[in-house]
């Protein structure tokens, strides 16, 4: 990394979603997308192929291109989580929302239920409903320091038809980082109810310091016989328009059933570009990683502090993993959504919380890995617009 300093004209200069999704006068902090520079393996990888004239198509006979990620999942999985996998385990698929979607038509019918924690991935909804499937919501708790899961109500809500648990570790928009624990128990209701695991776990190498990612498929053999992993390097490594993610199948035999109902070419497959640059970045962009994370570390720690001081009836736990802070804005008192309220006073794009879950408008998801200064901007309009708002109802 050259710094983490960002020129606000050149973020603004380059095509991709974040920066253009609003007028000029917006500072977005939406998409899970980071401003940072790309790490040095990765735009060399990128490089490499522009120069030789190599962007043709990904070899597949014989499963090179598929072995090629594949290989490089599990070295990743070993390497971070001390996890063994079988290569020949992977199905590369150009997006993890496709990722997603495909396990969910292979292992349930219409009409059968699909458990989800609370607030959740948009995606995730858009799936279960598109698909015709039920979904099993199982609200997380808002407890003292962090969301939790509430088990009780998770196992009252399970039917006879209820097929799947849909799982997001680390997820998202809370950040929590589940415990061994709290994975074992989920585990052990997944086999009283004979329930498919698919685990999004895209997130699981931005975890900050004193929170540990445990990837649901390694707790056990025969937990890992009825998980599909979900993930990808696009958003750690901060690649997305790369597209190329996996599913990773605890046994062959779980993966031959999916592929009897998802033939390989429904799926697609990653461009060379995606696969190499997702090689770079999980063989060889650690050390960018580590300096990246480092920084979120303190960035949101700070954006702790500045919350705390200058924007009163805002609250947040501190997200145990990624770069997001699911604020809580109730104590505002708005008579509009968060989000909404916070785009028209302080020109401030954040997710609105009710795209993650109806009953939380008063909610919004604000990306905080970009510049310490930009950051400072954002809450500097948030607390401008919040005293401005105290203000006008004072003297009316």
């Amino acid at each position: 990394m050259t710094g983490f300093e960002l020129d606000e004209k050149f973020l603004r200069s380059r095509r991709h979603a974040k920066w253009n999704m609003y007028k000029p006068d917006v500072i977005p902090a939406w998409v899970a997308e980071m401003d940072f520079a790309l790490a040095d393996p990765i735009r060399k990888a990128v490089a490499a192929l522009s120069d030789q004239m190599d962007l043709g198509y990904p070899l597949r006979e014989g499963g090179v291109a598929e072995n090629a990620v594949g290989t490089a999942f599990s070295r990743r999985m070993k390497s971070l989580f001390g996890w063994d996998t079988d290569p020949k385990l992977v199905q590369p698929v150009a997006d993890l929302v496709q990722g997603t979607f495909a396990p969910i038509m292979a292992f349930s019918e219409k009409g059968d239920g699909i458990v989800l924690q609370t607030p959740a991935y948009p995606p995730f909804y858009e799936a279960i409903n598109t698909l015709a499937r039920q979904l099993v919501a199982n609200p997380l708790r808002d407890g003292a320091d962090r969301y939790e899961i509430d088990f009780d109500a998770l196992e009252a809500s399970i039917g006879p038809r209820t097929r799947m648990v849909m799982l997001c570790n680390p997820q998202n928009p809370t950040g929590r980082v589940f415990s061994r624990a709290e994975l074992e128990r989920i585990g052990k209701i997944a086999l009283a109810h004979d329930m498919i695991v698919v685990s999004d776990e895209i997130h699981s190498d931005l975890v900050h310091p004193g929170h540990e990612h445990i990837p649901f498929g390694s707790l056990s053999p025969e937990l890992g016989a009825r998980t599909i992993t979900i993930t990808s390097a696009t958003k750690s490594f901060n690649i997305p328009g790369t597209r190329c993610a996996v599913l990773h199948f605890g046994t062959q035999e779980l993966k031959d059933k999916f592929h009897e109902r998802i033939p390989r070419r429904i799926l697609g497959a990653p461009s060379i570009v995606g696969i190499d640059a997702t090689i770079a970045a999980w063989d060889d962009s650690q050390p960018w990683l580590d300096e990246v994370l480092a920084y979120l570390t303190a960035n949101r720690d700070h954006l702790a502090r500045r919350v705390a001081a200058d924007l009163p009836g805002v609250t947040f736990h501190k997200p145990e993993a990624t770069y997001m802070a699911w604020l809580n804005c109730s104590g505002l008192k708005l008579d509009k959504p968060a989000q909404q309220f916070f785009l028209e006073e302080a020109k401030v794009g954040m997710s609105a919380g009710e795209t993650f879950d109806p009953a939380y408008a008063h909610h919004a998801r604000l990306n905080f890995a970009t510049s310490r200064s930009i950051l400072d901007e954002m809450i500097d309009r948030m607390a401008a617009a919040v005293a401005r708002r105290g203000r006008s109802e004072a003297a009316a």
